[in-house]
């Protein structure tokens, strides 16, 4: 009874009733963190892209040659095009008009389709009904079919606000909500010229969303009207800010009289029809607000409506437009951009510093195949494979600097994190680079022996100026921010244009290239030498400092600082062995420390043994990578490491309590094969006559007894008082450099760990705490011991 009445107590806050069901732009309003990212200025700055990236897939869509982009003194924004406009008819399966449908239904719109746009930047379907549910007010007007269109909505929620002076809307008058599942008709507010149309969206952004942070970016905004003008050549757009003060009418005079007089000169026939245009709008907006235009009797109407449609044939600027905008305040900062010379134009515009490469370009267009859920025409969504087309167009220069400036889009959306395009032409870039530079090593100066003079990708970006752009349908973005471009075919199509075109190009094949090309050859290999160079002081200085450490032990004797591509630490058995072997080595890339006897069996200890033990902590501070997990192979001082003792059982002990310490606390130097065993020789044959003073090595007793016999088949005589090693002390300087020390003629055995597994077993059985499993693994194999294999 009492689990009973616990359970009944638990659960009777959570029914039915405690589901709460955000619908329509509601959802927007709770969690606006998901479609805009944030609700501060960039959030701000978003929703401003939103709007501006539709009227531009208007323009990508051919639709649209003119966006104005207005920043009204309330706060509010406006952006105007003279696109398609919005669809005003009745969707049929909401019966919502087309502009209802677009601003208060998320994931509707007429990119989904593939008739209405083949490549946009809006694919979501979320950008203007977003705006919209984040927006205290939002007026949209349509020019379509010879009349202007007019919806307001709040919030969200379309409705009719109570304008006390229609020429200054308010997001504070009084506004009443269209009852629910009630379609809202649209307002017609006055006519235009049958062929004239368009979109004019204003809102003003909901306080309520947005933090107190949360600002208006002026310079944000030009710059990214600017780069949309280069990416959509031909595309006018005005930004007209009127929060600077007034100071008169003659700058937007000049802007309607140049217009006018532009048309003029087009067809001097048609300046009697501009003039009663204009006289007739002038009089309908002196004596009647906008809303009541309708209200004029017939045969105005009429006259206003012949003359306007004749305008609209000459393609003549809209004289109603001009005329409000010339009852505002004056407008001092006006900024129009207009390019025609697209990503060209662009990489100009963002180089600095003196180009050493004309401006490349790399064009065309390619396929994929893709499969998409399709819309049919009952609505319904099924899967189909569908044939993409990819227009790629990349422009780039190399300049004297050293950054790095590259910018990427994919329907003139910017995509800041790069994506599948850009992947595809850096790694065409890249390998065709390479491939030009081996071609012309001789030339450049490059030694391909060298496995250190190799090019890298950052090499190449250095004073690289590009602009990478493509365009397609229906583009996979990673979140609705569109940072990130993930469409994965797009990676192979801009990786195929690029092999062929920049091959050409970097080759010096096609024509007034070939300059160029080896000037922009010349300057990656450069690149590469800094690099290598800049890594060789920056380990002399590593190199200097760890020296100059306390820590460092001071029975280190270490080679010059600038060789640390070819440095080697020998780990010396014993004193004696360290006495000839300074006597031996080229102290300019060899290092020697001296250990005494037997290290720890790593193995058995623990980590805080091992740490505390002289000779383990003295290796781990020389080599100065760390150990452990925190081992990091890049900061090793040295290239080799290379255990030298004496060849005989004691010796072969001490490597391998050596290669124990290696293999469990520095395994990344085992595995990159960095570590080895020197291999001195256990034998010493003086031969006689004429041959008196030369020498033959060996290193085993049956090695010894194999030359032996050579000679006496050979009929050379030698001393028969055979030399044995019993250490490496027991050796002059010089019989030691010969013999182990000297790259040219010593033997090494580097230590390898082929099978992991095997090996970790190898080392548990033979150095680990179990001593009857050792015992008998002795047992078993003495047959068998082959003491050459004692270190593999």
């Amino acid at each position: 009874m009492t689990t009973s009445s616990q359970s009944a107590t638990h659960n009777s806050g959570y029914d039915a009733d405690s589901l709460v069901v955000l619908e329509g732009l509601d959802a927007v309003r709770k969690r606006p963190g998901m479609y805009i990212g944030t609700t501060d200025s960039q959030g701000l700055m978003h929703c401003l892209w939103e709007i501006i990236d539709n009227s531009v897939d208007e323009a990508l869509a051919g639709a649209c040659d003119h966006i104005t982009v207005t920043l009204h003194t309330d706060g509010s924004i406006e952006v105007a095009d003279n696109g398609r406009g919005i669809p005003v008819d009745i969707e049929p399966k909401t019966k919502l008009s087309g502009v209802e449908v677009v601003l208060t239904k998320l994931h509707a719109g007429g990119k989904f389709g593939s008739s209405s746009y083949n490549a946009s930047g809006g694919l979501h379907g979320v950008g203007s009904s977003v705006v919209n549910a984040l927006s205290s007010r939002l007026d949209v007007e349509v020019d379509r079919d010879g009349k202007t269109h007019h919806m307001a909505f709040h919030k969200g929620h379309p409705g009719v606000y109570t304008d006390a002076d229609p020429s200054q809307p308010s997001p504070d008058s009084p506004f009443k909500k269209t009852r629910k599942n009630r379609p809202t008709e649209l307002e017609i507010i006055g006519k235009v010229p049958p062929k004239r149309t368009g979109t004019r969206i204003r809102y003003w952004a909901d306080p309520e969303i947005f933090n107190d942070t949360a600002q208006f970016n002026y310079e944000q905004l030009i710059d990214r009207v600017r780069q949309t003008s280069f990416l959509v050549p031909g595309l006018k757009i005005t930004v007209i800010d009127e929060h600077i003060p007034a100071t008169g009418q003659a700058d937007i005079d000049t802007l309607v009289e140049s217009d006018v007089a532009e048309a003029k000169a087009d067809n001097a026939e048609t300046a009697d029809i501009v003039a009663v245009a204009q006289v007739d709008a002038d009089q309908a907006l002196a004596h009647s607000p906008v809303s009541d235009v309708e209200t004029l009797d017939d045969a105005e109407s009429d006259m206003a409506s012949a003359d306007a449609e004749q305008a609209a044939a000459l393609d003549l600027p809209d004289m109603a437009s001009l005329q409000r905008t010339q009852s505002q305040p004056g407008h001092r900062r006006v900024e129009e951009f207009v390019h025609t010379g697209g990503v060209t134009d662009f990489v100009d515009f963002l180089t600095v510093g003196e180009p050493i490469s004309s401006i490349w370009r790399i064009t065309g267009e390619g396929t994929y195949k893709e499969e998409t859920q399709s819309v049919d025409a009952n609505g319904d969504l099924h899967a189909e494979q569908v044939t993409r087309t990819c227009g790629v167009d990349i422009a780039l220069r190399w300049t004297n600097g050293y950054d790095t400036i590259m910018r990427s889009f994919v329907n003139v959306v910017e995509t800041p994190g790069n994506g599948t395009h850009v992947d595809g032409f850096l790694q065409s870039v890249t390998k065709l680079v390479r491939k030009a530079v081996e071609d012309n090593a001789r030339k450049l100066k490059v030694n391909l022996k060298d496995s250190k003079m190799k090019v890298e990708r950052d090499d190449i970006l250095a004073g690289l100026v590009a602009v990478v752009t493509v365009r397609i349908a229906e583009p996979q973005f990673q979140g609705q921010t569109k940072d990130v471009l993930g469409t994965a075919p797009v990676k192979g199509v801009v990786q195929r244009m690029s092999d062929k075109q920049f091959a050409e190009m970097i080759t010096g094949a096609k024509r007034g290239f070939k300059e160029q090309s080896m000037r922009v050859l010349e300057k990656i290999v450069g690149e590469m030498h800094a690099r290598i160079q800049a890594r060789k002081t920056k380990e002399v200085t590593r190199r200097k400092n760890a020296l100059e450490s306390a820590s460092m032990p001071s029975k280190l004797s270490d080679c010059q600082p600038g060789n640390d591509d070819v440095a080697e630490l020998f780990i010396v058995e014993g004193d004696s062995a360290l006495g000839t072997a300074k006597a031996a080595r080229n102290s300019s890339f060899q290092a020697l420390l001296p250990i005494r006897g037997k290290i720890l069996n790593v193995q058995k200890a623990s980590l805080a043994q091992m740490l505390s033990n002289k000779e383990c902590a003295a290796i781990i501070q020389v080599v100065g990578a760390g150990s452990g997990a925190t081992f990091d192979l890049d900061q090793a001082r040295y290239n080799k490491v290379i255990m030298m003792t004496d060849a005989d059982v004691d010796g072969a002990h001490i490597r391998t309590l050596l290669l124990t310490l290696f293999y469990r606390y520095m395994r990344p130097l085992v595995d990159a094969g960095h570590v080895y065993a020197a291999v001195p020789p256990l034998h010493r044959i003086a031969l006689n006559a004429s041959r008196k003073g030369q020498y033959i090595y060996t290193y085993s007793d049956d090695e010894l007894a194999g030359k032996l016999a050579e000679l006496d088949a050979q009929g050379i005589t030698y001393d028969p008082d055979i030399q044995r090693y019993k250490g490496l002390g027991e050796m002059d300087a010089d019989q030691l450099a010969d013999t182990t020390m000297d790259p040219r003629s010593r033997m090494l055995r580097r230590i390898t760990a082929v099978e992991a597994q095997q090996a970790n077993e190898i080392f548990s059985l033979l150095m680990g705490d179990e001593v009857p499993p050792r015992r008998q693994f002795i047992v078993d194999n003495a047959n068998d011991f082959d003491r050459s294999k004692i270190d593999t």
